[in-house]
């Protein structure tokens, strides 16, 4: 996290949102190469924070959005974007996914302004969890990038109780409400979704060759332009493009990510 846009004394504590997401990473084996394609397909400016040579803070219209590190850096070994959501308590929280199954990858460990880990659900998600003062204001940030994040998953029940349990979601504690619409769990705050949760038709049992995993999704003007843009730095189109107004991207590294347009 990184502090060079909010002035410290108007920046709030992740408890206040608490059990939301408020923040995106990517690890990458080529920091420049990410740069490069992210510049390029989602018009991101980049800064060098307070974490290091091995870390980049993108950025939209100077405000944050997203943080790109080096694999080995953050303890990863995969190439994956990665959401965190905001906790009071992170041991608090590890402790509870460790109680339900779930396993802690790395941390707690300081990133001053605050505290994060990385952790996986008990159907292998990987997720973070950040515990201090957020970088910007909350409702700035997801309306500069991100629209949301989704979990495809074997059994959408089963990994919404999960995550409801660990993260407060819909307890007094936390800041969000839980629905289920459209054959998804969905995550709301104000109204606005904010997380979804996905396994399929209610019917259908659950999809043993799912692995399961969060995936970002980024609003846009023009997806077409992105997936073009993307195919031209060494990225690919998964899924959608041209006349679409969703795609599924995968960077030179392979890491996955949505535009749709808003």
């Amino acid at each position: 996290m990184n502090s060079y846009e909010t002035p410290a004394d108007e920046r709030v504590a992740s408890g206040s949102v608490a059990g939301a997401p408020c923040w995106v990473s990517l690890t990458t084996r080529d920091l420049l190469a990410a740069q490069e394609f992210y510049h390029a397909v989602l018009g991101w400016d980049w800064r060098v924070g307070k974490l290091g040579d091995q870390y980049r803070f993108a950025s939209v219209g100077g405000l944050p959005v997203a943080g790109v590190s080096v694999v080995e850096a953050m303890g990863h070994a995969a190439v994956a974007w990665t959401p965190f959501f905001a906790t009071a308590d992170a041991n608090e929280t590890v402790a509870r996914s460790q109680e339900r199954g779930g396993t802690t990858a790395v941390g707690p460990i300081s990133f001053p302004p605050g505290r994060a880990a990385l952790l996986a659900d008990r159907d292998g998600a990987a997720f973070g969890v950040w515990e201090g003062q957020l970088i910007n204001n909350w409702e700035q940030w997801r309306r500069a990038a991100p629209v949301f994040v989704e979990l495809y998953t074997r059994n959408a029940f089963d990994a919404a109780i999960f995550y409801a349990e660990v993260l407060d979601w819909a307890s007094e504690a936390g800041c969000c409400e839980v629905h289920y619409e459209d054959e998804k769990v969905v995550l709301r705050n104000q109204g606005d979704v904010v997380a979804r949760i996905h396994s399929g038709a209610v019917e259908s049992a659950p999809d043993p060759a799912i692995r399961p995993h969060w995936q970002v999704h980024f609003t846009v003007a023009d997806v077409a332009a992105c997936a073009e843009a993307a195919q031209a730095h060494g990225g690919k189109v998964l899924q959608g493009g041209a006349g679409s107004t969703e795609a599924i991207l995968a960077d030179p590294d392979g890491a996955r990510f949505v535009v749709a347009e808003a």
